[in-house]
């Protein structure tokens, strides 16, 4: 058994507990667990915590919109010959509970409905020639059965969800046999409680020490407190219930570690001579320790193991799949279905069910002209959409300069053959740009032939000035070709930051750095998806600010290898 399974199963039981007392109000909960007992033991436990009769809707990965907000409902409009309304899952779910498996897949749209759901408690319906907006208040419960490395769930969408639960480690024998249920948490009204003096202070103070910098952390930490506080039969907030708040809120979305307490300063000769005639107990410097730094302390377990290897991989970037998006021109005509629209059907797949749905409302308007019985027009006509599979090309944009060249070099090699063993399966590929001197040059153009990898890397030179600019420039060059292909460009730099050259071949360390500081903007303007790993000997600020301007996840790595650079790119891809 692990020495964490009761602590991570006792967490589960005190996040359902509190969701099931101010379900719609913490939003929900987003479960790392694959298929299987453990998953099903927790379902259980929800179920139980959960006032009998309530709605427990699951929701298919794949489904369309009409399904997801509802619709007309096509059999009864054609037996009734009027539009006859059919309701989503979203308002069926209504003062319920929503689960949705397979969430690290699922598609933009659907998570922007639940986004909406979840901020408003409703449910806009504008389709089928209907407008309505429907109540659907309900808490959401993700699965996340990805494998580690893998894509996440949208993070727009877990940023509404109060709690994250990793039970991917757990078996059903961690759980302690059929001793896993818990008893039905007392329904109270977490509205009813006052948040204490001082406490929504604590709560941001706490976010910020941990990095959270979204607003939504510390109003849903204030909202768990004070169903913590109610479920405790209490009017008001004390200490623990905050504790536990951050604990069960705030540590799973820290994004650094806190700063440790500033060392104390030695006292002059003077007041040490005055601190010594009249000493104070430790318990007093306990209790002037503000309350955050006390809880910080509290809840330093419960911060995820893992952080800084979660932060190397930059998991479930912000501009991800905007690249192949953008250079995508003919509609797809395959890959995963993203319901349907108004289109012709001579370029695209027509959509029989949902261009029928669209006829259906106008039948009797359309049989008292005297058409056929099932009259469609153009209008009606809709088309399937789909989103095509895209290979992700990773350019590795390479220092090739100074005396230490040669390391990086041999670095870089073992890496792109690691990473084009992996592209090899996944049908991606990998290219390589190497700058030195006064110019940069493709020594890879995209591929996932080994062999000729092998060829063209045998033998790199390296060595002279460091062009840093015309790196960068060239590598936006190969992105945009790939991108216009329609596939993803994800751009990984190896580089010490220190420019010297500019982009007109002259030296001058000022003018190359600016030269190099506005290549950098240029790709974050176009949104290329980066990795910047500084192979300096000790981290630099140059580097940093470098990976900030182009919008890229920053990695110090002076020491790294092969394997450990190729571990580090695979996730972050």
């Amino acid at each position: 058994m692990s020495e964490k399974a009761p602590d991570l199963w006792q967490t589960a039981c005190e996040a359902v507990s509190l969701l099931a007392a101010s379900a719609s109000g913490l939003g929900g909960i987003v479960v790392k667990a694959p298929p299987g007992p453990v998953r099903d033991a927790f379902l259980a436990m929800l179920k139980q915590a959960l006032p009998q009769g309530t709605p427990f809707i699951r929701m298919p990965h794949a489904l369309p919109e009409a399904r997801l907000t509802g619709g007309i409902d096509l059999a009864s409009t054609l037996a009734a010959g009027k539009p006859v309304f059919e309701r989503g899952l979203l308002a069926s779910a209504h003062g319920g509970v929503l689960l949705a498996g397979m969430a690290e897949r699922m598609d933009r749209a659907i998570a922007a409905r639940l986004e909406a759901a979840l901020d408003t408690g409703h449910v806009r319906i504008e389709r089928d020639h209907i407008s309505d907006n429907v109540p659907a208040g309900f808490a959401l419960v993700l699965f996340d059965e990805g494998e580690p490395g893998e894509d996440a769930p949208p993070a727009s969408l877990t940023d509404r969800l109060a709690f994250s639960i990793d039970l991917s480690g757990l078996s059903w024998r961690d759980l302690g046999g059929d001793d896993v249920l818990r008893p039905a948490c007392q329904q109270l009204s977490p509205m009813a409680v006052a948040l204490a003096k001082g406490h929504a202070e604590t709560l941001v103070a706490l976010a910020d020490a941990l990095g959270i910098a979204s607003l939504r952390a510390p109003l849903l930490a204030a909202m768990a407190a004070r169903a913590n506080a109610a479920r405790a039969g209490r009017q008001e907030t004390d200490e623990t219930d905050i504790a536990n708040a951050a604990r069960l809120v705030l540590a799973h979305r820290a994004t650094r570690l806190p700063a440790p307490p500033e060392e104390q300063q030695t006292p002059p000769p003077e007041e040490q001579q005055e601190q010594s005639s009249n000493p104070e107990p430790d318990t007093m410097e306990t209790q002037d320790r503000p309350l955050e730094d006390q809880i910080l302390d509290a809840i330093a377990s419960a911060i995820p193991a893992d952080l800084l290897a979660q932060l190397q991989a930059g998991r479930g970037g912000r501009l991800a799949g905007r690249g192949a998006e953008a250079g995508r021109k003919a509609p797809a005509t395959r890959g995963r279905p993203l319901g349907a629209r108004r289109g012709d059907p001579r370029r695209e797949r027509l959509d029989l069910l949902e261009t029928l749905r669209s006829a259906a409302p106008w039948q009797r308007l359309r049989e008292q002209r005297g058409d056929a019985a099932i009259a469609v027009r153009k209008e009606d006509l809709r088309v399937r959409r789909f989103r095509p599979k895209s290979r992700t090309t990773t350019i590795f944009v390479v220092d090739a300069s100074g005396s230490s060249a040669l390391h990086r070099l041999a670095e870089a090699k073992g890496a792109v053959e690691l990473v084009l063993a992996e592209c090899y399966v996944r049908r991606d590929e990998a290219a390589l740009i190497a700058f030195r001197g006064q110019k940069a040059e493709v020594i890879l153009p995209p591929t996932r032939s080994l062999t000729r990898a092998r060829a063209l890397l045998k033998g790199l030179p390296g060595g002279g000035g460091t062009p840093l600019a015309l790196g960068l420039d060239a590598a936006r060059q190969l992105a945009d070709t790939v991108r216009r292909k329609g596939d993803r460009p994800f751009l990984i730099l190896l580089t010490d930051a220190q420019a010297n050259v500019g982009r007109d071949g002259l030296g001058g360390r000022q003018k190359a750095e600016e030269d190099a500081l506005a290549s950098a903007a240029a790709l974050q303007r176009d949104g290329y998806e980066s990795l910047l790993i500084d192979t300096s000997p000790r981290p630099q600020p140059k580097a940093s600010a470098l990976a900030d301007r182009m919008g890229a996840r920053y990695l110090a790595l002076p020491h790294a290898d092969a394997r450990r650079l190729a571990a580090a790119i695979v996730p972050a891809r």
